[in-house]
């Protein structure tokens, strides 16, 4: 193993073992943390109350360092809330308040608990690093990295995310209930959990450098297609009204590469692209009236067409 990828190694799993301090098990929502950041994309993790999302989404940004601000999901809230607003003086020269968004890490906590108008504040800045105010273009600073809570749709107060909301997450992840073993952790080491401080491990600089490092990784022109097999079958599927769109497609290639960067590998494989599938796929279907009355799923779906797609052999 080359000094760059070992450097890379030690910088993520310094990463990992600070938030172990605080999150117990959780490990597939620690991965796909890790995965976004490492490809410049965005996390929403979907859970029942209590389930630790706020905490492991507060507790990994807290670890990577920079600037971090999180903005609490409430019905009432506006845009300006999250952008930030011009403020008039009195002899009329504007002053430039920026909001929460201007941030390197930002969590946005039950984010289906805020109105449509209020969400979309956030498409440009997630997909264009910029937010446009009284036709000022502002940039946000890189590393950048929007992790998102929400309490699954249909519970008390909450408003759907659109379906061009929901595109912009790189990823999306299932906090489910601890283990038996784990949960007992969790009461045996309460007050130590409560009372840990965690501190930044790494440096926005560093971040970027792992972000190109990640860049560099191999994506064979075998592996490209396979993953334009799998989005276009899903596209045509009869139980889906509506496939990912090329978004889809990026995170799949983008996440395959950090994948292969985490595990050490200069190249990606096959399998870095269907562990991915379900996080990166599974939020931007929909399927029709039809094969939802017969129980039919997206995460059934999409398992079925990765057994039917061949797999590339070199």
């Amino acid at each position: 193993m080359s000094d760059e990828k070992i450097k890379g190694k030690e910088t993520l799993d310094r990463i990992a073992s600070e938030i172990s301090r605080v999150v117990i098990g959780k490990n597939d929502v620690k991965e796909l943390l890790l995965l976004g950041l490492l490809s410049q994309g965005h996390l929403l993790i979907e859970g029942w109350q209590g389930t630790a999302k706020t905490t492991l989404a507060r507790t990994f940004s807290q670890v990577i360092g920079g600037t971090f601000k999180r903005v609490q999901g409430t019905p009432d809230m506006m845009p300006a809330d999250i952008l930030g607003f011009y403020l008039h003086s009195i002899d009329g020269a504007p002053r430039f308040i920026p909001g929460p968004i201007f941030a390197n890490v930002v969590l946005v906590d039950e984010m289906n608990r805020i109105t449509p108008r209020a969400q979309a504040a956030l498409l440009e800045a997630m997909q264009e690093r910029q937010v446009t105010i009284e036709r000022e273009t502002h940039r946000i600073e890189e590393p950048f990295l929007v992790v998102a809570s929400q309490v699954p749709y249909g519970s008390a107060g909450t408003s759907p995310l659109s379906d061009i909301q929901i595109d912009r997450f790189t990823f999306r992840v299932w906090s489910d209930y601890p283990s038996q073993e784990e949960e007992g952790r969790v009461l045996n080491e309460i007050d130590r959990i409560t009372e840990t401080c965690v501190s930044p491990v790494v440096t926005p600089e560093e971040i970027k450098w792992l972000q190109q490092a990640v860049k560099k990784v191999h994506v064979a022109a075998g592996v490209r297609e396979y993953i334009i097999n799998l989005v276009s079958r899903l596209r045509v599927h009869p139980d889906l009204r509506a496939g990912p769109g090329p978004r889809g497609s990026i995170a799949l290639l983008k996440g395959a590469r950090a994948k292969a960067y985490l595990d050490g590998r200069d190249f990606v494989i096959p399998d870095d692209v269907k562990g991915l599938l379900q996080p990166a796929i599974s939020h931007r279907c929909r399927v029709t009236p039809e094969a939802e009355m017969e129980n039919v799923s997206v995460e059934k779906v999409i398992t079925e067409v990765a057994g039917e797609v061949p797999v590339p052999k070199s």
